[in-house]
């Protein structure tokens, strides 16, 4: 079995949609994935200026099985940036691996490589399988905190 990481191009937009629809159904969030092919793209590798976040992919033996999408944030506390990783996916007929681990610790590597100062993400709460792999690498989760969000008309009567 031979696992490969690369980042992604522009031509792998199509699967990083897949495995995006494939986290929404596991996570029953598939009716809140507004994401396209084009929309995805031009977020991902713009014609101009920085792109919005970046994407590693998985291979096992040449077979796409899975990714993590990420992006930089920033801790006023530390005065460091940090890595943010927004989804971690991988197939289900193909976890347990070691694809999971081997994409968290490369970012954790890329978030040390960049100076950053911490690695942050959320999981779900009722996801114990995610929580006791997180728990296992060292993770520590911050019970205290909740997620705050506004999105959709919420965040549109503002503009």
């Amino acid at each position: 079995m031979a696992l490969t990481l690369r980042p992604a191009i522009s031509a792998d937009v199509r699967l990083i949609l897949e495995f995006i629809r494939g986290l929404a159904e596991y996570e029953k969030l598939r009716p809140e994935v507004e994401a396209n092919e084009a929309r995805l793209g031009a977020t991902l590798f713009p014609a101009q200026g920085h792109p919005a976040a970046e994407c590693v992919l998985a291979f096992l033996d040449g077979a796409p099985a899975g990714f993590a999408g990420f992006f930089p944030n920033f801790s006023t506390f530390l005065a460091k940036p940090g890595l943010y990783l927004e989804d971690l996916f991988v197939r289900p007929e193909l976890r347990g691996r070691g694809v999971g681990k081997a994409l968290l610790l490369h970012l954790a590597r890329l978030a040390n490589a960049r100076g950053y100062g911490r690695m942050d993400w959320s999981v779900l709460d009722w996801n114990e399988p995610a929580i006791t792999f997180y728990e296992s690498l060292g993770a520590r989760r911050h019970r205290e905190w909740q997620i705050c969000r506004l999105t959709g008309a919420a965040l549109v009567q503002y503009a």
